[in-house]
């Protein structure tokens, strides 16, 4: 599997990276990324159809399933039957994952911060790790610096390396690579792309965002998590439990201080300011929003005038 650029878009629920984002992506020649997080199988799978008939050519679609989630088993072996190129998964792992991969003939690959639990994903059967540092949007599995990690991760296993969290730029790339990383992979970047699955109140959060707006959240799975300051983050900073409407019952393991899945619902649906908008650390450095070509574009023009400037 070797993409024209080794650039990977980030898998990013709920409602984020769907078939329009991993497709256009995918169109750009990068790896696109359906999040299978907060929509039922039947919705992933058309996401999966949709994205594959709009892909020309040569371009992949994985999927992003996490294990923290009730329904990972579900999602997916519902996956694997829809013939994804690969899947992703994150906040921990099993052996039956990498299994149900191999007897289905389809990579697997694992998000991991440690060189341990990199070590660990190869031998239970990882394709690949993607390497997420403290730099990341959303759910974090470190406070270290992707990378201060990429190294020791590079020399510990022998499957390629996807370099995460932080990667805002062709210079970037550059670093990664020169580093032993086979590629990136780029979630907060995408985000501000006109193919983005996200509203576009949520896309301008980004925007607008300025260098110390960022804040990290424990959320109900019992991560950190990076998101943008607004509102809900104030609220959910004191002790207090708040009142949840419904629970969906979706976390192996919930500390039900507050509802994470309905919270990301409420900013997906527009309400930007009442609920989480998870964004990496340096979101203040997007301006605006472009086209995914665009985007690849000028990380590819950036990346050779760093490549050019390293001779």
């Amino acid at each position: 599997m070797k993409p024209a650029v080794p650039i990977m878009q980030g898998g990013m629920g709920v409602g984020i990276s769907l078939s329009k984002l991993a497709s256009a992506v995918a169109n750009a020649g990068g790896v696109g990324i359906i999040s299978g997080t907060g929509i039922t199988v039947h919705e992933m799978r058309s996401h999966i159809r949709r994205a594959k008939e709009l892909v020309a050519g040569a371009g992949y679609i994985g999927v992003n399933v996490l294990f923290a989630m009730n329904d990972f088993a579900e999602k997916m072996k519902a996956a694997l039957e829809e013939k994804v190129d690969f899947i992703i998964s994150g906040a921990g792992i099993s052996r039956d994952m990498y299994t149900w991969g191999k007897q289905a003939g389809i990579p697997v690959i694992s998000i991991v911060s440690s060189a341990k639990l990199a070590r660990i994903s190869e031998r239970l059967g990882a394709a690949a790790v993607v390497v997420e540092g403290f730099e990341a949007g959303g759910h974090l599995g470190t406070e270290r610096s992707m990378f201060e990690i990429l190294p020791e991760i590079v020399e510990t296993v022998s499957i390629p390396v996807i370099a995460a969290g932080g990667i805002m730029t062709g210079s970037d790339i550059a670093k990664a690579l020169a580093m032993g990383a086979s590629g990136v992979q780029m979630g907060t970047r995408f985000v501000a792309s006109e193919e983005c699955d996200a509203p576009l109140s949520f896309k301008q959060k980004y925007v607008d965002a300025g260098k110390d707006d960022t804040v990290l959240v424990k959320t109900t799975v019992g991560l950190q998590g990076r998101a943008i300051k607004n509102n809900f983050t104030k609220l959910i900073s004191g002790p207090d439990k708040l009142k949840i409407a419904k629970c969906h019952d979706c976390l192996k393991n919930c500390s039900y201080r507050f509802c994470t899945l309905d919270s990301l619902l409420t900013s997906v649906g527009g309400d930007v300011e009442n609920g989480l908008v998870f964004a990496g650390a340096r979101v203040d450095e997007i301006k605006e929003i472009l086209p995914v070509q665009k985007i690849i574009d000028n990380l590819t023009a950036e990346y050779d005038e760093a490549i050019k400037e390293s001779l």
